[in-house]
């Protein structure tokens, strides 16, 4: 069973319903040392942050999951449309974030989708493309026989690419194959994620990644030459 960090506490019935639907063991949790102290062996897998309210609280604590080395710790955020460019600086602090009202059956999709460890497609247990290299099991990756460390949807993107290369796909197929639902965030979601990735794949190996003018992004080379 899952184990979840939430903060703050108290939390809102709704939420409770949510993770009690999903059969989750949940914890409350003041802070960022509550959080330290609470977690069970080998970290919590998962946290629901709510950035309203204080952005910086919420930031502060998930630094100090991610800073915990043996933890995956896969964060949520919960925020106020007002509060979405607080996020714009801070996308390596979270995994995916749900904005506040939600709906019960959104928040429980992107919670399931972003604890879900096995992938359900019944890939081989490796994937490799050129120099890139990854387990569709332990979540690893590497390139050159580098690890790169990536966050859980930054992983589950350059899966799906990397499971079909040469293959263009376009932002909003992106946003329902690899998130699995309609994300508020749009196409710049895919975007972000995109940048991100190729930074970490460095300037070496950055060009695995193509951008499609007007369609999307592609990884590897165009299937007809």
């Amino acid at each position: 069973m899952a184990s979840v960090l939430i903060h703050p506490e108290p939390i809102g019935n709704g939420l409770t319903r949510v993770l009690d639907m999903l059969g989750l063991a949940w914890k409350a949790i003041p802070n960022a040392q509550g959080a330290l102290d609470a977690a069970p062996t080998g970290g919590w897998n998962g946290a629901v942050v709510t950035v309203d309210g204080d952005p910086q609280v919420a930031f502060d604590l998930a630094r100090s999951l991610r800073a915990v080395d043996e933890a995956d710790t896969r964060i949520l955020f919960l925020v106020g449309a007002d509060l979405l460019p607080e996020l714009a600086d801070n996308t390596d602090l979270f995994d995916d974030f749900c904005l506040t009202p939600f709906h019960p059956a959104e928040l429980e999709a992107r919670l399931e989708h972003l604890l879900r460890r096995s992938d359900p497609g019944g890939e081989s247990a490796v994937i490799s493309y050129g120099p890139l290299r990854l387990n569709v099991e332990t979540y690893q990756a590497m390139v050159d026989g580098r690890a790169l460390d990536l966050t859980y949807m930054e992983y589950e993107l350059l899966r799906y690419l990397a499971a079909q290369p040469g293959k263009v796909f376009s932002r909003e197929i992106l946003l329902s194959e690899v998130w699995g639902y309609d994300y508020y965030g749009g196409a710049r979601t895919v975007d972000v994620h995109i940048r991100r990735l190729r930074s970490k794949l460095g300037e070496e190996h950055a060009s695995l990644i193509s951008t499609v003018r007007s369609v999307g992004y592609r990884l590897g080379t165009a299937r007809w030459g």
